[in-house]
């Protein structure tokens, strides 16, 4: 194979941002486009659906692709990723019509509460108005093609990445702004006539060609980069110039001829300018764009009528069935912990909680919502014992809440930083055990699953975190409940359990305490409860009463639930960073201490109970003066609370992430170890270096920054909205200002955490 060409397939970049980004583009147009390719196949037909995507493609291929790499050594392939920022990309967008299916695929609240109002707002009406006309969009276009590709700012861009970045941005949206007149995506409607785009087009052909051939024919090299970097072949730096000024010269010309060539034939054979489309009503003149109506045909998602996986779901022994691996892997994990070496990053106990269960727990629930219940090992020996446990006790009536769990999660934290749980095998599986010992008596007492309800720290975690989650158990249609006489989702049927929780499914709102058993899935002769998408985080900024929970702002508990975790979040996350550790290691030596447990200790209560107390107190007692809110501060204090969930949750994500892409393979080594040691060589002798942590590529940092930015938004609108529940109007704004105050303090700390460097653990 040519070295080139080799090298090239070898060079694909890994920019998981704009992968992500990719994907969630089209999957928002795809769920758009299937609606209206349902009402109008002949319109929305399938060509649209491929000159999106491709359009997409053609950004992913410019950005990630082999192309990027080479930018910096080539000027020509570079100059072939500018054309498809410029020429390509936008073109295949705007011929996918995308503007009805973005914004109908997007989720209904942010229809309705995000983008429906922005059609309200007169200066961005006039500003889009004012950059999609062809007189703007044509400067625009022409200065950001001539700016940048002046010497020093090219040679910036080349040096910074920074800047590199700025740079595309700037020219795929002039390329978008330049070629939206000449497309007009449909249902856009404008004012101008068609041969407004002669002038149009040749202006921009005659700008492209002077650039182009300033570049082909200049007898220096321009860009003093490209003169300093290694060749690749025989040619020269002043050769790659003339050729990347042939590449934008020969295709920029063809692509600006060849619209004026389809508009002189449109305009010889007398077809008219664009016209209203005969089926798109008109309300004063304008098209009326269905943007927000539900079509009566629109069902939403539900995870059992998916094939393969909603029939096994379906069945009544599915969840033993997840189970059972499960119960396997932790008594793997406890064997190990007790009898394998005492080494965490070789043992399964040290690796495999501390690293792979944690990060495969937080994708679940961004994924999935609540998965880990539903294969929880430890209720497997219980649900087996049952049989000969009495369950008759009612949980007592002082402990029916949240505080006994927030006290055992604040005691986990702590444990878990000042006695090393990552790096102490034996301790790990005692923990274990103790889990299963007291899942196993608590049930064996109690009735009404008072472990899963009051006591466990795993539970109240995924039960918080899930609030967030996008999959949520709940009716098909609330009719059938009403008129439903048997209630057997709650009271069980033909040997099925309902459910322990007592969770009646017609006013249960969202995941809270819901331990997804499936038991009234199972339980339902009528076929009437799936696992439904939901719109991530229904609920929390509204107050309805939820069966088995009641209403939010009356529990105080679960509010101090929610910011526990909150803060427990951040301080997890800072307890692995070197600036931290160095603290603690030099406080301990000023204070004269033997070790720093107790050090670690106070900080994990300080930040765990304390500062939540003074933040949230501080924020409710602002919010309630300044917003004149008239509720008295704990009510205020307990709606607020829930708006954060997703900016805790965005912290755990980035945490508990780092650690699995930079350490997943570390589980393979040990696994080895343990087969080796109970005598199946099978699998191979174990290489530790797979063990060792992974160097965190420069997209991990990027990747969990964006993940706090998306936590920190979606926390500032639910604290927004809850404030304009809350607030008289015209006061909502200051009502919000002391919890975005708060929300924003969070997200500075979780960057700056984000950016130190971290300790490695569960590796070598």
């Amino acid at each position: 194979m040519n070295p080139v060409l080799d090298a090239a397939l070898r060079s694909w970049p890994f920019e998981p941002w704009l992968t992500v980004n990719v994907l969630v583009a089209a999957c928002v147009y795809l769920r758009g486009w299937r609606v209206y390719h349902r009402r109008d196949p002949e319109r929305w037909h399938y060509g649209r659906l491929a000159a999106f995507l491709g359009g997409l493609a053609s950004v992913f291929v410019a950005l990630a692709s082999p192309l990027e790499p080479f930018t910096s050594l080539l000027l020509s392939v570079h100059m072939v990723q500018h054309l498809l920022l410029v020429m390509v990309a936008p073109l295949l967008i705007w011929l996918g019509a995308p503007l009805l299916p973005m914004i109908r695929g997007l989720p209904e609240p942010v229809r309705t509460y995000w983008i429906a109002p922005l059609f309200n707002v007169a200066w961005l009406r006039r500003l889009v108005v004012w950059l999609a006309h062809p007189v703007s969009a044509l400067v625009l276009f022409v200065v950001a093609t001539w700016v940048w590709h002046t010497p020093s700012l090219y040679d910036l861009a080349l040096r910074a990445p920074g800047w590199h970045y700025v740079q595309h941005a700037c020219f795929l949206v002039s390329g978008l702004l330049f070629w939206f007149p000449v497309v007009r995506p449909y249902p856009v409607r404008v004012t101008w006539p068609v041969w407004f785009l002669f002038p149009y087009l040749i202006l921009a052909d005659l700008s492209n060609t002077a650039l182009s051939a300033l570049l082909t024919f200049s007898d220096r090299v321009l860009y003093l980069h490209y003169a300093s970097v290694p060749r690749i072949g025989s040619g020269s730096a002043l050769s790659d110039q003339a050729a990347a000024g042939v590449f934008m010269w020969v295709p920029g010309s063809i692509a600006y001829l060849l619209p004026l060539f389809a508009i002189g034939l449109r305009l010889l054979f007398g077809e008219s300018d664009l016209k209203p489309d005969s089926k798109t009503p008109l309300v004063n003149g304008r098209v009326s764009l269905p943007l927000l109506g539900e079509s009566p045909s629109d069902r939403r998602f539900d995870l059992l009528r998916m094939p393969i996986i909603g029939p096994f779901l379906r069945w009544r022994y599915s969840r033993q069935t997840l189970q059972l691996p499960m119960l396997l892997l932790a008594v793997a994990v406890v064997m190990d912990g007790f009898t394998g070496p005492e080494v965490g990053p070789m043992n399964l106990a040290g690796v495999l909680p501390w690293v792979h269960w944690r990060g495969l727990l937080i994708i679940g629930l961004l994924i999935a919502g609540n998965v880990f219940c539903t294969a929880c090992p430890f209720m497997l020996p219980r649900t087996i014992a049952r049989r000969f446990l009495p369950a008759e006790m009612n949980w007592p009536r002082r402990l029916r809440g949240k505080w006994l769990a927030i006290g055992l999660l604040v005691t986990f934290f702590t444990a878990y930083e000042a006695f090393s749980l990552w790096d102490n095998p034996r301790l790990t599986a005692w923990i274990i055990v103790g889990y299963f010992v007291a899942a196993f008596a608590v049930d064996g007492l109690f009735r009404g699953a008072a472990f899963c309800k009051y006591v466990c720290p795993i539970g109240q975690f995924n039960f918080v975190q899930s609030l967030a989650s996008p999959l949520e158990i709940a009716v098909r249609d609330p009719a059938i409940c009403s008129a439903c006489k048997t209630k057997d989702c709650i009271r069980g049927r033909d040997g099925i359990p309902g459910c322990e929780l007592n969770l009646a499914q017609p006013r249960k709102h969202g995941n809270m305490d819901c331990t997804a058993c499936l038991d009234c899935v199972h339980a339902c002769p009528h076929d009437n409860i799936g696992i439904l998408a939901t719109p991530p985080g229904r609920g929390l900024s509204d107050d309805p009463f939820r069966s088995g929970v009641g209403r939010f702002g009356q529990r105080p508990d679960i509010a101090a639930l929610v910011m526990v975790l909150v803060f427990a979040a951040f301080t997890n996350a800072a307890g692995m960073v070197g600036p931290v550790l160095e603290w603690e290691e030099t406080t301990r030596q000023q204070l004269g201490l033997a070790s720093t447990l107790w050090l670690i200790v106070a900080v994990n209560v300080l930040s765990m109970l304390v500062a939540p107390l003074l933040f949230v107190w501080l924020a409710a007692s602002g919010s309630r003066l300044w917003g004149r809110v008239p509720h008295s501060t704990l009510t205020v204090a307990n709606r607020f609370a829930f708006a954060f969930v997703p900016l805790g949750f965005a912290m755990w994500l980035a945490h508990y992430g780092y650690h699995l892409a930079t350490t997943y393979e570390a589980a393979w080594p040990v696994t080895q170890r343990f087969a080796i040691d109970h005598g199946w060589n099978a699998l191979g002798v174990p290489l530790w270096v797979c063990g060792c942590c992974e160097v965190a590529g420069t997209w991990l940092p990027k990747t969990e920054i964006v993940i706090l930015d998306f936590g920190l938004l979606w926390t500032l609108y639910l604290a927004h909205h809850i404030a304009r529940n809350m607030t008289p109007s015209g006061r909502a704004f200051r009502a919000f200002v002391p919890w975005a105050l708060l929300a924003v303090m969070l997200f500075v700390v979780g960057v700056w955490i984000v950016l130190e460097p971290m300790q490695m653990r569960g590796s070598q």
